[in-house]
């Protein structure tokens, strides 16, 4: 062991005791419970400086547990390096810095994929959701965290990031260059699929987003619909206070969700009748690759039997992050609040269950020799924007269901 690292591990030990042993003394701690957790961290880098078969490098093994330390608490969770908060802070300031349009998250060790906006640079590079990431950038994602992820897929526009994408059924990964884009607004697409029936499909809830439904909403009033179908498939995207606005346009009177957090105060998000435009049956369309605020806005749909949910239960990961700059140059990306739904049960751990249950098609991979194992949370993920057509049974299942005839009170 050099002079130097000796000299290293006795000044973070120091330093780790000295401030478990003020804080302890002055009672900063909530319990001896945290008192004993920095001891013992300090006592495993001893350990590790000591005793491992090669002298280590501490730099790593430090940021190594700490990318541990964050990912245990949840998905979302990350922790940067100096460099790469540095990298991060470039990226959000520049006005040419491009994205990959793609929604991630991480399971079993996996990064994967949970959605794609359309027309996007991971739409052009034939990314869908379900795929796992082996690699982005030449590093393995096996040990690294979402935080880092998105952070290797933004970058300069017009710039490429070679992706290594395990899909359904393939044991080997497909090496693939997403070319990141400035991302524009992704825009809401609608169909009749009948003279009384209007379907919207909301693949992210930007800001505007409600009041763009809102217009459409009033048009279809207009026409004389009755029927409204809001397939939310793919959406993964936007600050959940537009989730909110959206389902202030359907639901008249009850709770839509709550927000609790260790340091965030509560706040209940209620209806409001005045913002009320659409009083005829609304069906809402779900799956994994819902998530986010998406969440938000089929919980309250379902929540206050406004109206049918169909589909699959979501992904979740309705919960808001705050980013917190450390003394070194480093960060933490922090969850810190969950959304619950109306009932009091928090979207991230439970999901949004649809009040009709439909799985979609999956292809049949059991001819497939080499097929990796199923590594996603829900093996009906399916890949790619669906179209709206009677052959998807989610969709069907919506149009039967708002067709059927009004069920009178007893």
């Amino acid at each position: 062991m050099s002079r130097a690292a000796r000299v290293g591990l006795i000044c973070v030990s120091i330093a780790i005791f000295c401030y478990a042993g003020i804080g302890h003394v002055l009672g900063r701690t909530p319990d001896d419970k945290a008192y004993k957790s920095l001891t013992v961290f300090g006592e495993v880098l001893q350990k590790i400086q000591q005793d491992y078969v090669d002298e280590p490098n501490m730099h790593t093994v430090t940021a190594g547990s700490l990318h541990g330390l964050l990912e245990s608490l949840d998905t979302q969770s990350s922790y940067l390096t100096p460099r790469e908060y540095d990298e991060y802070k470039k990226k959000i300031q520049s006005t040419s810095t491009g994205d990959s349009g793609i929604t991630l998250s991480k399971r079993f060790g996996y990064i994967i994929v949970i959605s794609v906006l359309p027309d996007s640079a991971g739409v052009k590079a034939g990314i869908h959701s379900g795929d796992i990431f082996e690699s982005i950038g030449g590093f393995t994602t096996r040990d690294m965290s979402v935080g880092q992820a998105m952070n290797l897929l933004t970058g300069p526009a017009g710039s490429g990031v070679k992706v290594a994408v395990i899909r359904r059924g393939k044991a080997t990964p497909d090496e693939v260059d997403v070319v990141r884009e400035k991302l524009t607004t992704a825009k809401i697409t609608s169909q009749k699929a009948d003279p009384d029936i209007l379907a919207l499909r909301l693949t992210s809830l930007d800001p505007g987003r409600a009041e763009e439904v809102r217009g459409r909403l009033l048009e279809a009033e207009k026409q004389g619909i009755h029927n409204v179908i809001l397939d939310l498939r793919e959406c993964g995207r936007g600050p959940v206070s537009e989730a909110i606005s959206v389902a202030r346009l359907f639901v008249p009177s009850g709770t839509l969700a709550t927000l609790r957090g260790q340091t965030v105060s509560s706040q209940t998000f209620s209806a409001e009748p005045k913002q009320v435009v659409w009083k005829g049956r609304v069906s809402v369309l779900i799956d994994a690759t819902t998530s986010g605020a998406a969440e938000v806005l089929a919980s309250a749909i379902a929540a206050n039997h406004r109206g049918d949910v169909v589909g699959e239960r979501t992904f979740g990961l309705a919960s808001e992050q705050k980013l917190i700059t450390l003394d070194d140059g480093s960060a933490l990306i922090l969850t810190t609040a969950n959304y619950y739904n109306p009932s009091g049960k928090a979207i991230l751990e439970e999901g949004v269950t649809p009040t009709e249950v439909v799985h979609a098609n999956v292809e049949d991979d059991s001819e497939v020799e080499d097929a990796a194992p199923d590594t996603t949370p829900n093996k009906e993920l399916q890949q790619g924007p669906r179209p709206l057509s009677p052959e998807d049974p989610i969709y069907r299942k919506a149009l039967e269901l708002v067709k059927a005839p009004v069920k009178k009170a007893a």
